[in-house]
């Protein structure tokens, strides 16, 4: 049974709400002489059957057919005016709505001149007023049947994502330049989205790009990537690198023959071992050698030499020294033979 109406109003204590609907649960029984109460600030918009029907300014209003002529038809004049009709009142807050936050729920795929695809996600702030109260109650609540100002901030934020999404897919910046032209794709981002807003019945009045950041896995990439880059020369940074690992493994006591007496001299030869032998990226573990440059040395023995050509083979490939097909056929053979050592 629908709620009898006598009146009707809205008081928003948090100053936050942008749509409200009254009654809450669908529409009530209107009769003439009910009255609505629009609060400054506040516009009222009689709803019906997904149709905005009268807008009402800030002040008391009471139904008859002087002051809410649209309404007329809906009501029984045969019985004198007394058969309710089915309404609703929509309150819509006229106020600027300033520092809203958009931000993106899943990461943008974005091509990067520099390091090729990157997953990036970006914030911001916005700020709109409404400035068609009719036309924001019939797109919104008559055709989004949107009611709920949580419900209204989620729908912007998706369309404010998804034309954020194509307009920086239109940027051949890298990544890394990006936040020298936060003001420009703020300004293009609102110029882009001022249509979309005004469809609704709102205008928006401020648009800003605050951080877009790659994520976690990106970020890691980009940082091994600049770590290469200051390491500058690869050879005797691959020569450090197994000397390290033999090092390491010399004061595991239950390292083998790698931990009795290798040193740093023997681990540095080890390194220029692998950086030469790896040369020319042909190996070949079922033989028990190594070849590259012209020339047969062997291969590494213990499960600590093999874990040091591995890690080898990841940085040059990750230095684009050899190809993915290669890296990936000679590090199955490694590691078949580091597991065959019990590494």
């Amino acid at each position: 049974m629908a709620r009898i109406i006598d009146v009707v109003q809205f008081l928003d204590e948090t100053g936050r709400e942008i749509v409200h609907r009254e009654p809450p649960g669908g529409p009530g029984d209107f009769y003439l002489g009910s009255q609505v109460i629009v609060r400054e600030s506040q516009t009222a918009v009689f709803f019906r059957d997904g149709k905005a029907l009268d807008v009402l300014g800030a002040g008391r209003h009471t139904i008859t057919t002087a002051n809410l002529p649209i309404i007329s038809g809906m009501i029984g004049w045969a019985t004198g005016g007394k058969s309710p009709f089915p309404a609703e009142v929509v309150f819509v807050n006229m106020k600027q709505f300033l520092d809203q936050k958009w931000g993106t729920p899943e990461p943008i795929a974005f091509r990067d001149p520099e390091f090729g695809m990157a997953r990036l996600r970006a914030f911001g702030s916005y700020a709109y007023q409404v400035k068609d109260p009719s036309m924001f109650v019939n797109v919104i609540v008559g055709q989004q049947g949107i009611y709920t100002t949580d419900n209204l901030a989620d729908y912007l934020r998706s369309m404010i994502v998804s034309k954020l999404a194509d307009l920086l897919g239109e940027q051949k910046k890298s990544l890394l330049d990006l936040p020298s032209v936060y003001n420009e794709v703020s300004a293009g981002a609102k110029a882009s989205m001022a249509d979309d807003f005004a469809a609704l019945g709102l205008a928006l009045l401020q648009f800003y790009v605050t951080a877009i950041t790659p994520t976690e896995e990106t970020a890691k990439a980009i940082d091994e990537r600049a770590a290469m880059g200051a390491i500058g020369n690869m050879d005797a940074y691959l020569k450090f690198k197994a000397a390290r690992a033999l090092g390491d493994a010399a004061q595991n006591p239950g390292g083998g023959a790698a931990a009795t007496g290798v040193g740093v001299g023997a681990g540095l030869g080890m390194g220029a071992m692998m950086a030469g032998a790896l040369g020319d990226a042909m190996r070949n573990p079922q033989s028990g050698s190594v070849q590259g440059g012209g020339a047969t040395t062997s291969a590494p023995q213990t499960p600590q030499q093999v874990q040091a050509l591995l890690d080898n083979l990841d940085m040059r490939f990750a230095n684009g020294e050899i190809s993915e097909e290669t890296y990936k056929s000679m590090t199955a053979k490694w590691q078949e033979r580091l597991k065959s050592m019990g590494g």
